[in-house]
């Protein structure tokens, strides 16, 4: 039976744990996996720019011994010519066995999954979410940590536009005793909607403040996040707020010693490269733990789909 993932809430608790579950054995045991997926093919269908995200699906694929196929971007796509994202699904359907899509619009990846015959998998729509990325961190924490509940989380920047913000708010909510630190500028506060219907819809513990340094003490992971200029419709407020909050050294004085520091990247100078050889520094770890997790929801996926 085909099924897709367009938002993080589609898979249970349980599922989280075995693609964790799934991942570190990859890691442990590349060569297992090495043919899974062999005569496989995965199109990639980027209508925005992306660098991490492409390929490392791109990669998990040849890695389990299938195949890529792609567009080059949109603009060389038909999407160009007004095809609608529907036909585009069913079209691709015809070309691969799975497809991972990203697009500017919300809810753009759940008309294709309603249109596809194959599994689709949301790699970011707009500002709504980015379920694979959310994968990546939960793998990163996993690994730093050993475990999801009772941890005090830091999420810093953009929590208004920041779709990896929000998945990861809808992931980690679903574990005992977690709690949430907001950092953010007025401008870019998370949601009102996220904010009731996840976190006080679920009784979770939050603060909202811009004072990332009077914060810092507390928490166990701080995510940090770019301001992203493609969201912004005015450049004079893109420019007064991205610069916002910069992690320094200094910073850190502060910290636990055994704070993880994540970043979905790209970076900007959010972080700044000094920060780069702190043994607390996780978000390059962050890159390599999204190639596992893809390549264990590619197996997953295909699986349930009954063609591997």
């Amino acid at each position: 039976m085909k099924r897709s993932l367009i938002d993080i809430v589609d898979l249970s608790t349980q599922e989280l744990d075995e693609l964790i579950a799934c991942a570190k054995d990859i890691m442990a045991h590349p060569e297992k996996y090495s043919e899974i997926c062999h005569g496989k093919k995965l199109a990639t269908l980027f209508f925005e720019p992306s660098t991490r995200t492409r390929m490392s699906f791109e990669a998990a694929m040849y890695e389990l011994g299938g195949n890529v196929i792609s567009m080059s971007s949109a603009a060389s796509s038909s999407a160009a010519k007004g095809e609608s994202v529907a036909d585009t699904a069913r079209v691709i359907s015809c070309y691969a066995d799975i497809i991972a899509m990203r697009h500017p619009k919300e809810g753009a990846a759940l008309v294709a999954a309603n249109n596809a015959s194959v599994p689709v998998i949301n790699a970011g729509d707009g500002g709504h979410c980015h379920p694979t990325q959310t994968l990546a961190d939960l793998l990163t924490i996993d690994i730093q940590k050993g475990r999801f509940s009772g941890l005090t989380v830091g999420l810093c920047g953009d929590l208004k536009f920041g779709r990896t913000v929000h998945s990861l708010i809808n992931a980690l909510s679903r574990y005992e005793d977690v709690r949430f630190v907001l950092i953010s500028p007025e401008e870019l506060r998370l949601p009102d909607y996220v904010k009731t219907d996840v976190l006080e819809a679920r009784g979770i513990a939050y603060e909202e403040t811009a004072d990332l340094e009077g914060a810092m003490p507390s928490l166990d992971i701080l995510y940090m996040t770019r301001v992203q200029k493609e969201r912004f419709f005015n450049e004079e407020d893109y420019l007064r707020l991205k610069d916002s909050y910069i992690l320094t050294p200094a910073k850190l004085a502060g910290a636990k010693k055994d704070l993880a520091i994540l970043h979905p990247l790209p970076r900007v100078n959010e972080i700044s490269v000094a920060v780069d050889d702190d043994p607390r520094a996780c978000y390059f770890k962050q890159v390599l733990c999204g190639k596992f997790m893809r390549e264990a929801l590619i197996i997953k996926l295909l699986k349930e789909a009954g063609t591997i």
